[in-house]
């Protein structure tokens, strides 16, 4: 694992992420309570050289095996 960077949410994330990636980290933005916007704090790492945001409320966004853009939740079982 490779630790990456951190970002305020609704900042501008690291450009070395694709326009896909970023779609999908903005989607998740969205759907934080106005209250979050700003404080919450992205987390990336590289795992396998696949990119790992993870999102203080426990959301996770990284890429699938196919480079697929996958978010889920930090208590939901990966392989499930």
């Amino acid at each position: 694992m490779q630790l990456g960077t951190r970002w305020a949410a609704g900042a501008e994330p690291p450009a070395r992420l694709t326009p896909e990636f970023i779609a999908q980290l903005r989607a998740v933005e969205a759907d934080l309570p106005p209250d979050e916007e700003g404080i919450a704090q992205w987390t990336l790492t590289w795992l396998d050289g696949r990119p790992v945001a993870e999102l203080d409320t426990g959301v996770i966004v990284t890429l699938d095996h196919t480079g697929g853009v996958v978010v889920r939740h930090d208590d939901e079982d990966e392989f499930g």
